[in-house]
């Protein structure tokens, strides 16, 4: 189901009266789906446009805690009141997609037509969930925007990245789909289609995967990081590596699970990462992904506002999602 663009999470302290440039991201906001967004985003080349993903469907297949539909309005709240920065021009809003049926494969059909949409309008998109079901949503409106936009398109001849801050694979096998199948789901598709499936994952938990999904993960030539080798020391070696990936590439899906956070830092989410990767280290990593020009569309899954305290987690989840727009 197609919610619209509802300015009322969008709110936060306003400073007006106060020398300088006082603007929050709240201010920045506006309807992806009314004309003025529209004609905004065709025009703002590249504008960020939020659309959230409310569902909770793949996690509970996947035999998980629940309370993640309610992650997107959660996040919008979290991101209103930061500064708006003269990078931050102008931000839209497309609305959400709900899923409250358990049927999952229309949610993600209807997510990745709106993903199509805000791509065919100039935007590039930045979906909250939601479960990491959603990968799969996005990935297929990316797909689709590709194949609308240029009649002979062939797969084959660009080089789509896909990059994945997560501790779990998310390559299990098992289907009806869930919150752990996206990336299989994507290599299907990418084999069906003839196309080299290019997935790395950055903060992989060796405690959090079966020997199984391992070797799934080497008979996909996926490249992986270890959470272990992913400490604040290890910092400059990994943005050399991550910018040599990001040299090979012509567009860019970024992918964020917040479980890839330290348990502390998100206590928020369905499986809380006993080591994980710092925030520090991970944001940089992003600001890296989004400094290189090929960034099409992001998402941030996982979060779970009814297990989150003092809303640590929402503010994780915000602090990367402002370095995205």
């Amino acid at each position: 189901m197609r919610v619209p663009f509802d300015n009322k999470h969008w709110v936060g302290r306003s400073d007006e009266g106060e020398p300088g440039d006082t603007r929050r991201v709240f201010d920045q906001v506006v309807a992806f789906d009314g004309s003025c967004g529209r004609e905004r985003v065709a025009t703002g080349n590249d504008m960020p446009v939020i659309i959230g993903f409310g569902c909770d469907e793949g996690v509970r297949r996947n035999q998980g805690r629940t309370g993640a539909a309610h992650a997107p309005k959660e996040l919008r709240r979290a991101l209103a009141g930061l500064p708006a920065n003269a990078a931050i021009a102008a931000l839209a809003d497309a609305g959400d997609v709900v899923c409250d049926d358990g049927d999952l494969e229309r949610a993600q059909t209807q997510l990745a037509a709106l993903v199509a949409d805000v791509l065919a309008h100039g935007g590039r998109p930045l979906v909250f969930g939601g479960g990491h079901e959603v990968a799969w949503g996005t990935y297929a409106g990316f797909r689709l925007h590709q194949e609308r936009a240029v009649a002979d398109f062939s797969r084959a001849s660009r080089k789509l990245l896909i990059i994945n801050f997560d501790a779990h694979f998310d390559l299990r096998r098992k289907r009806p789909a869930n919150s752990g199948t996206p990336f299989d789901q994507i290599a299907d598709d990418c084999r069906e289609s003839g196309v080299p499936f290019h997935y790395v994952c950055f903060g992989i938990s060796e405690l959090a995967n079966t020997a199984s999904l391992f070797a799934r993960a080497h008979e996909l030539n996926v490249r992986s990081v270890l959470d272990v080798d992913m400490q604040e020391a290890q910092l400059p070696h990994l943005l050399r590596e991550l910018g040599q990936l990001l040299d090979t590439a012509d567009d860019v899906y970024l992918t964020i699970d917040l479980d890839v956070l330290p348990a502390a830092t998100a206590p928020g989410v369905s499986a809380p990462a006993a080591l994980g990767v710092p925030l520090y280290v991970v944001e940089a990593m992003v600001r890296r992904v989004r400094a290189s020009g090929k960034l099409r569309v992001a998402d941030i899954a996982e979060y779970n506002p009814s297990l989150d305290q003092d809303k640590r987690t929402a503010r994780a989840a915000a602090r990367l999602a402002y370095r995205l727009l």
